[in-house]
């Protein structure tokens, strides 16, 4: 949702379809997304603000807003289309949201007390990320959480059964998985983490692994 790369949520159909499609395909995805709010609030304000990037749909804004109705959001997403949505999604929380067409570098300067970027950095090459993580790291206060999720593989014959588990959990055939493997930057856990620390962030820690997807909460 953030690379220069790819827009398929220009279409509006594939829009209709993504508030569905996260929520089958992603294992505990809401119990994902209380676990990242709850992470947060260990160490922001009551009235904090909070930069989501890829925040097209508006379905973890939502989750965050109905949670903790101090806070304060800033969201950041390319695609109309899906800023859209997420304007729908949000519905009379919108007012609580302020919404950018656009990538990272677009996103206000800040500084924020924390932010996520929740299953949107497997859509950018490994440069697009690191230069994404910078940029989020120099949005936030010193010591502000930032959550992070996305599709996380090991290498090697892991990966293959890996694709294959995540197949049968979405009810979809191999060759599916494989194209989605091909269509996205699916980094190893490793690669991930050293993502993070070379943005300047510190305390990486895994909270939620779910199949295919894992994700890290961590310090600026």
């Amino acid at each position: 949702m953030v690379s220069e790369r790819m827009d398929p949520f220009s279409d509006p159909q594939a829009v209709a379809r993504y508030a569905e499609g996260a929520p089958r395909n992603v294992p505990g995805y809401h119990a994902m997304q209380r676990m990242t709010a709850l992470l947060l609030a260990e160490r922001v304000p009551d009235d904090a603000r909070v930069l989501v990037l890829g925040a097209g749909g508006g379905l973890e804004l939502k989750a965050f807003a109905e949670a903790y109705p101090n806070w304060a959001f800033a969201g950041v997403d390319p695609s109309a289309e899906m800023l859209k949505l997420a304007q729908r999604t949000l519905g009379p929380l919108a007012s609580r949201a302020t919404l950018h067409q656009g990538y990272i570098s677009d996103a206000p300067i800040g500084p924020f007390d924390a932010a996520t970027c929740l299953l949107t950095l497997h859509f950018l090459t490994v440069e697009e990320r690191r230069r994404a993580a910078a940029e989020v790291h120099r949005r936030l206060k010193p010591g502000a959480p930032f959550v992070a999720a996305h599709f996380s593989i090991p290498r090697g014959e892991e990966r293959v059964v890996w694709l294959s588990r995540f197949a049968a959990y979405a009810g979809i055939d191999r060759d599916q998985a494989a194209a989605i493997d091909a269509r996205l930057i699916i980094l190893s856990p490793e690669q991930d983490e050293a993502i993070l620390r070379e943005a300047g962030f510190s305390n990486v820690s895994l909270f939620y692994a779910g199949f295919t997807f894992r994700g890290w909460v961590c310090r600026a």
